[in-house]
C-alpha cells in the first residue's frame, strides 16, 4: 500500500515556502502561486507539474511536509515562478480501507477540488482511474496500482487578467424574467446556425441578436461544470457508435467551465471565453443563469474512478451507508456529496461566489436541490443550514436561485422548498397544463390555478407566483414539437432497450406517431403547440421556453436525449425557415407579456382582478369533469383589459363576451384557431370585434381580447 515513504521516494525535491492555507485552490501570489487543499485523513500529500495533458511524468515534484506544509487539515505550499496555464494535480497519502470509508492511492491523479480552469485528455474514459484492482474477485477491496497520470485530467491555473468593462449585475425582477434553457455545444454546433465558431461560448455570443428577436431575458445554460464526455461505456444500437455523456449532469469540478465549449482548447482559455460570453450577454441586457449540479460527481458508486474527491477525502466529502464500502444514493447516479458537512457546504457556497464575483453570473438553477437540504440520516430538513447559508450569503444577495425541488429517492418539494429566497422549476403546472390542452377529463380547475399563479401551491407557504418557474418542457423529456407528435417515447437509440425515459409523458399523436404529411394531424398540431406557447406567456409566474420549441424542434421521440451529441439532440437551424410561423407567434406572446404587466406581476390575483367563466357566461363548474372550455376576465385598475379564452374539446365552442367598458370595445390580439399572420397581432394593431356580443373559438384553440 503506497504511504508517505514512497512519496517520499518518488519525489524531486525543489525549494519552495510554505505557504498559507488560505483561501483554497491555486491562487497567483507574488511572483508565485499558492496552493491549498484540505484532507483530514491523509498522512502525506505530492503535488505534481506537468507541462501535456497526456503526460505521464511531472516535470517537478514537491512533498507537503506537515511540520510547515500543514494548517489543521489544510495542506499547502507557494511555489516560485509558477505561471498561468501551468497544470498540475496532486497524490495524496493516507489509509486504504473502503471499509472504514477511506480510499486513499497515490496511484491516482487528483483534480483540485477547487481548480478553475481543468484540462481534459483526449478521448477520455477514466477506466485506469478506478481506484480498485478490477481483475481482483474482491473488486473496491483490492486497491489498484495501475498510475493514471497519462489520462487524468489535470488542474490548470488560468489567466486572470479581463476587461469587464464596467460590467454588472443586471438584477431583472422575476416579474420581467422570461428564460430561455439551452445547451452550449448542441445551441450552435450544427453548421445551419451560420456562426464561426459552432458548439462553443463564442457561438453563443453571434446568436445573441436571435435571442433579443425573440425576446427572452435570460439565458439557463444547462450544465458547464466541467465534466467528461466520454465517460459512458455503451453504444447507439443502430449505428454502432459509442454514446457520450451529452448533457453534463456529472461533474468533475465545481469550479471549472467546460474546456471543450470554447473555441480556443488550451492554458485555460475557457475561463477568459467564457467571461466574454456572460460580457456580451449582458451588453445585450440578458441575465446568464447555470444549471448547477452539486449533489453529486462523476465519481459514482465504489466501483467508478478516483478523480478527486475520493481520494482526497471519501468520508468527508460523500455520504457513506452503515457499512461504509458503500455510498448513500439520493440521486440515482450511485452516490451522494455530503452537503451536511461543514467542509463541503463550505466548498459549494465558494464554487457559488467564484460563480458570481469572478464569472459575473446572475443566477443559479440547482440539479436535485432536495438533495441539499438532507441530513447525515438522509431526512429533509425543515431549516436546511446549506440552503439557508445560499439564500442568505451577502455575496449571493442578488442572484437568481431556482430549484429542482425534488431528487431521486422520493422527496417532492414543489410548493415548500425553503423560503421566498427560492424559486422552484413548477412541474406541476408542466403536467396539468399537458392534462388540460391533451382533453384530460377532470383537468380545467387545475389549469385554471396554474395559469393564475399556482396559488394552491405556492400561497400556504408564504411564497408568491415569482417563484414558480413555469415549463411545459424542458432538456428531460420531450421536445414541443414530439409533446403533440409522439404517443409515446422513442429512445431506442439510448442503448437502454427504451427502457430509460419517463413512460408517460401526457402526449398525443393526434392520429399518427411521429412526422406526417397529413395536413389535418398537422395542423391540430400546430394549433396544440401555439396554445402551449400561448398558456405560457399569459401564466403568471416566471415563463421558461425549451431551446427550438420556437420553430418546432424535434428529437425524434426521443425523450431522454442525455447521451445523443449528434442531430437529435441538435438545434436544426433549418426548422426556423420551415416554421417561421411558429417562431412569429412565438415572439408574438412575449410581447403581449411584456405589454400588458399585470399577466406578470409578483403577487397572486385579487378576487376584485380576476373572474372566471363558462362559455355561456355563467360561473365554471368546476366539479363536473367533462367541463374542458373555460374563459376568464382580467381587470387593471378596476376595468376590464383582457378577456382569455381556452377551448381544449374537440368541438368548436362560442363563448358570450362580457362588456368592456364605456367607450372601449373589444380587440383580437391572439386566436390560435386562425393560420398565420393571423392569428397573432402586434400590441397596439389588434383586430376589432366591433360590436360583437360572441366569440367564436376553434376546437383546440385559445384566444386573447384587448379592450381598447
Amino acid at each position: 500500500m503506497a504511504d508517505l515513504d514512497r512519496l517520499l521516494a518518488l519525489c524531486e525535491v525543489q525549494s519552495a515556502r510554505s505557504g498559507v492555507p488560505l483561501p483554497l485552490g491555486a491562487h497567483v501570489r507574488g511572483n508565485g502561486v499558492n496552493f491549498a487543499i484540505f484532507s483530514r485523513h491523509a498522512t502525506g500529500v505530492r503535488l505534481d507539474l506537468f507541462d501535456q495533458p497526456g503526460q505521464i511524468e511531472p516535470v517537478r515534484t514537491y512533498i507537503l511536509n506537515p511540520a510547515r506544509n500543514k494548517t489543521g487539515d489544510i495542506w499547502h505550499i507557494w511555489l516560485e515562478g509558477i505561471r498561468p496555464g501551468q497544470l498540475y494535480g496532486f497524490r495524496i497519502a493516507g489509509p486504504y480501507n473502503p471499509g472504514e470509508g477511506h480510499r486513499f492511492n497515490t496511484d491516482k491523479l487528483l483534480l483540485d477540488p477547487y481548480a478553475v480552469a481543468i484540462c481534459m485528455a483526449s478521448g477520455q474514459d477514466f477506466s485506469s482511474a478506478v481506484g480498485y484492482d478490477p481483475a481482483s474477485p474482491q473488486l473496491d477491496l483490492s486497491m489498484s496500482q495501475v498510475d493514471d497520470a497519462g489520462s487524468a485530467p489535470k488542474s490548470i491555473i488560468p489567466y486572470t487578467d479581463f476587461d469587464w468593462r464596467g460590467d454588472q449585475p443586471l438584477c431583472h425582477p422575476w416579474e420581467s424574467t422570461v428564460i430561455y434553457e439551452l445547451h452550449v455545444r448542441g445551441f450552435t454546433i450544427d453548421p445551419g446556425s451560420n456562426v464561426s465558431a459552432p458548439g462553443t461560448y463564442q457561438g453563443l455570443i453571434e446568436k445573441i441578436p436571435y435571442l433579443k428577436d425573440l425576446g427572452i431575458t435570460a439565458v439557463e445554460l444547462m450544465p458547464v461544470q466541467e465534466f467528461n464526455e466520454h465517460e459512458l461505456d455503451h453504444f447507439n444500437p443502430q449505428t454502432g457508435k459509442r454514446l457520450t455523456n451529452y448533457w453534463g449532469y456529472d461533474p468533475v469540478g465545481f469550479f471549472a467551465p467546460k474546456g471543450s465549449y470554447a473555441s480556443v482548447c488550451r492554458d485555460g482559455a475557457q475561463v477568459l471565453e467564457f467571461r466574454q460570453m456572460v460580457r456580451a450577454f449582458h451588453e445585450a441586457d440578458i441575465e446568464v443563469i447555470l444549471d448547477v449540479v452539486f449533489n453529486h460527481t462523476a465519481e459514482g458508486n465504489e466501483l467508478g474512478p478516483t478523480l478527486s474527491f475520493r481520494g482526497i477525502d471519501n468520508a468527508i466529502y460523500y455520504w457513506l451507508d452503515e457499512d461504509r464500502r458503500y455510498y448513500r444514493d439520493f440521486t440515482g447516479t450511485g452516490q451522494t456529496i455530503n452537503a451536511a458537512h461543514p467542509v463541503v457546504r463550505d466548498l459549494i457556497l465558494d464554487a457559488l461566489r467564484y460563480w458570481v464575483m469572478e464569472m459575473h453570473v446572475d443566477g443559479f438553477r440547482f440539479d436535485l436541490a432536495s438533495v441539499l437540504g438532507r441530513d447525515r440520516n438522509g431526512h429533509i430538513l425543515a431549516d436546511a443550514p446549506l440552503l439557508e447559508r445560499i439564500a442568505e450569503d451577502p455575496i449571493l444577495r442578488d442572484t437568481k436561485l431556482i430549484a429542482e425541488a425534488w431528487d431521486a429517492s422520493g422527496a417532492y418539494q414543489v410548493g415548500s422548498f425553503a423560503d421566498r429566497r427560492w424559486a422552484e422549476w413548477n412541474g406541476r403546472f408542466r403536467d396539468d397544463v399537458r392534462h388540460f390542452w391533451r382533453g384530460d377529463d377532470g383537468s380545467m380547475g387545475r389549469f385554471a390555478s396554474r395559469i393564475a399563479g399556482s396559488s394552491d401551491i405556492y400561497r400556504g407557504s408564504g411564497k408568491g407566483p415569482e417563484c414558480s418557474v413555469n415549463f411545459v418542457t424542458c432538456h428531460d423529456g420531450f421536445t414541443l414539437n414530439d409533446l403533440v407528435s409522439y404517443a409515446r417515447k422513442h429512445n431506442e437509440a439510448n442503448g437502454e432497450n427504451n427502457r430509460d425515459g419517463v413512460t408517460e409523458n401526457l402526449s398525443c399523436n393526434y392520429g399518427q406517431e411521429g412526422e406526417t404529411d397529413n395536413p389535418a394531424i398537422d395542423d391540430v398540431r400546430s394549433r396544440q403547440i401555439r396554445n402551449f406557447l400561448l398558456t405560457l406567456a399569459i401564466s403568471r409566474g416566471v415563463p421558461m421556453l425549451l431551446a427550438g420549441d420556437e420553430f418546432r424542434r424535434t428529437q425524434r421521440g426521443n425523450n431522454n436525449a442525455y447521451c445523443q451529441d449528434n442531430a437529435i439532440s441538435w438545434i436544426d437551424w433549418s426548422l426556423m425557415h420551415r416554421n417561421a410561423d411558429i417562431f412569429r407567434f412565438a415572439r408574438g406572446v412575449l410581447a403581449l407579456r411584456r405589454a400588458f404587466p399585470v399577466l406578470r406581476k409578483e403577487s397572486f390575483y385579487s378576487p376584485e382582478d380576476l373572474q372566471w367563466f363558462a362559455p355561456d357566461g355563467r360561473a365554471p363548474d368546476w366539479l363536473d369533469p367533462t367541463q374542458k372550455s373555460l374563459a376568464f376576465l382580467v381587470r387593471c385598475d378596476g376595468n376590464p383589459c383582457l378577456f382569455l379564452m381556452f377551448n381544449a374539446s374537440t368541438e368548436a365552442v362560442s363563448f358570450l363576451l362580457p362588456p368592456a367598458q364605456d367607450s372601449t370595445t373589444w380587440y383580437l390580439a391572439v386566436d390560435t384557431g386562425r393560420r398565420s399572420p393571423d392569428d397573432i397581432h402586434p400590441p397596439g394593431e389588434e383586430q376589432t370585434l366591433g360590436h360583437a356580443a360572441q366569440f367564436d373559438l376553434r376546437p383546440r384553440a385559445s384566444a386573447v381580447l384587448v379592450a381598447r
